[in-house]
This record gives structure tokens, sequence and C-alpha cells, in this order.
């Protein structure tokens, strides 16, 4: 089954927040059901910022081995979007035309030429829809989570 999603970064470091329990939570239920049902994929730029996250901004710090099993267990979970010279270049279009940040747009582009129609993230718009890919944000209280799958 082709991906449906693509998760942000902030999903994967919300799971493991202990300082944000509803959050955290939240964020585990829908990693479950995106995961279960093979439905998202994580940009490899998204593995690389979760280990940066996890080592310099989690408390209490988890151990470098730690954070690193937990990477190699997301990359058994979901399929790792390559990042590209053609994504670099059109994150470049996104920054230009639709003024998202390099890193945001970044993941835009993984989204949009991998052709998976939403990004799961706090860190967007929702609602909003740049060239085909949507922005939702399964954190948000009042998003059914039922609608994921």
């Amino acid at each position: 089954m082709a991906a449906r999603y693509v998760v942000d970064t902030d999903m994967l470091v919300y799971a493991l927040d202990r300082r944000e329990p509803e959050k955290r939570e939240r964020a585990r239920e829908v990693l479950r059901r995106v995961g279960g049902a093979g439905t998202a994929a994580l940009p490899a730029q998204v593995l690389s910022e979760f280990a940066n996250a996890c080592s310099r901004k989690l408390e209490p710090r988890p151990e470098l081995q730690a954070v690193r099993r937990e990477v190699e267990r997301l990359m058994l979970a979901f399929p790792v979007l390559p990042l590209t010279g053609p994504v670099v270049l059109e994150a470049l279009r996104g920054v230009e035309e639709h003024l998202l940040s390099y890193y945001d747009a970044q993941i835009w582009a993984v989204a949009r030429l991998g052709q998976v129609a939403v990004v799961l993230s706090e860190d967007f718009n929702p609602g909003a829809v740049l060239d085909g890919v949507s922005f939702t944000n399964p954190l948000d209280p009042a998003f059914d989570l039922a609608a994921l799958g």
C-alpha cells in the first residue's frame, strides 16, 4: 500500500516527551494507527531531526544508544523517504513560492514528490493545501483519530 501520510518530527518527539503527557499519548496513538495500517512514511530528514531533538531537547536526555534503538525501530516500522537532489530543488521552490522555512519545505517536497497527500504535523498551518499536499494536526483534540488508517 502506498503511503497516505508523511509524519513530521514533532509526532516522533512528542511520543517520547514526558513533559507533555497528553500530547505524548496522542502522538503515540497517531503512530500506532498509521504504523499499524502501513499508511505512513518518514522522510530521512525527520529521522535526523528526531535523533538531534532527542539528544538535545528531551528531559531526561536518553542515552545515545537508546536514541539509536528508537531510530532503528522507526526504520522497521515505517518506509523511509530519501532526501534527494530533486527534493532539495522542490524545497527551494516551496521556500520561494509558498514562503515555507527551508526544512519545512523539504518535508513538503518529500511528500509532494513522493505523491503523499497529507503531512501529519503540529508545525504547519492545519487545513492548508500546497500543490496537492495538505497539512493535518492530529494532536489537535478536535481531530478525530479514527480518520487515520
